[in-house]
């Protein structure tokens, strides 16, 4: 409800910005709009604004996410931010309002790039399934991810638990080690995080989102909510122990980790059962997406255009 009140912040709490099609199933629309124009769209979303949309790949994630609000306190916001045109954002809120998502913020901009304004919003999170605004958000320091919005979805699972797992160089860690390998091969990757064991690795993109995710970790009994996070990479013994001292060194802690030495990651992830999965390469994030909902951090050495997108050590 609009207030001449003194204007409120969003600081401090974990503020996630998400796009329509993350959030609902637009794939019939987003279709539509491809084959046609934005104005056949937006009538399109007009007719069917009394039409609820279906949960999309990120809405699970969300609905857990915001359960750790409460009348007293307010510990995440998550706000649309959109390509849609402001007539299409109606039936954003009106399907949020029909969900029961308490939705209060959305900046919608008719097509272009909206990553800008996640700096006004002080985002620690932005979920998009177009990559252009994906890729633009990492270079600006965000942590941000591609969606699958075909991902298989079980949003009733775990439903005191919010479970998040994060693929290590090039998402939680740079990408230092991997141009290591991309360079040198097997052999040297190893023997470089070896010699550099002791040595913390620089940060990478979804670093900061741990940290934010710390407070809400951190929640005494009798919350309605629980946060459990994974650790699933491709790194093996002995590579091992520089990722896991690189968290010591930061502080953070995860519930799991999981040194799969080159192993399918999806299988173990249809045993961890995460409402979201963040990795860097196409590969994995297309058969992790068969088991649940998953995005492409489209950051490091494997997402540039010279590298063909080569599986990691």
């Amino acid at each position: 409800m609009y207030s001449q009140c003194m204007p409120k912040s969003l600081e401090g709490k974990l503020v996630v910005a998400i796009s329509s099609r993350a959030l609902f199933d637009f794939e019939e629309e987003n279709r539509f709009f491809e084959a046609s124009d934005d104005r056949a769209y937006m009538a399109l979303q007009l007719s069917r604004l009394d039409v609820p949309a279906k949960p999309g790949v990120a809405y699970p994630l969300v609905k857990k996410l915001l359960a750790f609000n409460t009348e007293a306190e307010g510990r995440v916001a998550v706000v649309i931010l959109s390509r849609n045109d402001p007539v299409s954002g109606l039936r954003v809120f009106r399907s949020a309002q029909e969900s029961n998502l308490r939705l209060e913020r959305g900046v919608f901009t008719r097509g272009r790039n909206p990553y800008p304004y996640l700096t006004s919003l002080g985002a620690n999170l932005f979920l998009s399934a177009k990559e252009e605004d994906v890729r633009a958000a990492l270079n600006a320091g965000f942590a941000a991810a591609r969606v699958y919005p075909d991902s298989a979805v079980a949003a009733d699972r775990h439903p005191e638990e919010i479970r998040i797992a994060f693929d290590g160089d090039a998402v939680l860690f740079s990408d230092e080690a991997e141009r290591v390998y991309a360079e040198g091969g097997l052999a040297a990757f190893q023997a470089h995080e070896i010699e550099h064991a002791a040595t913390p690795l620089p940060p990478g993109p979804f670093k900061p989102l741990l940290e934010a995710l710390r407070p809400l970790q951190d929640t005494g009994p009798g919350e309605p909510m629980r946060i459990r996070t994974a650790l699933v990479t491709a790194r093996s013994a002995p590579a091992h122990e520089r990722a896991i001292r690189t968290l010591m060194a930061w502080n953070i802690q995860v519930d799991e980790a999981m040194f799969l030495g080159g192993l399918e990651k999806a299988d173990f992830l249809r045993e961890f059962e995460p409402d979201f999965f963040f990795d860097d390469q196409t590969g994995t994030c297309d058969t992790a997406a068969r088991v649940g909902p998953t995005g492409h951090v489209v950051s490091g050495v494997k997402n540039e255009p010279s590298t063909g997108g080569a599986e990691p050590a």
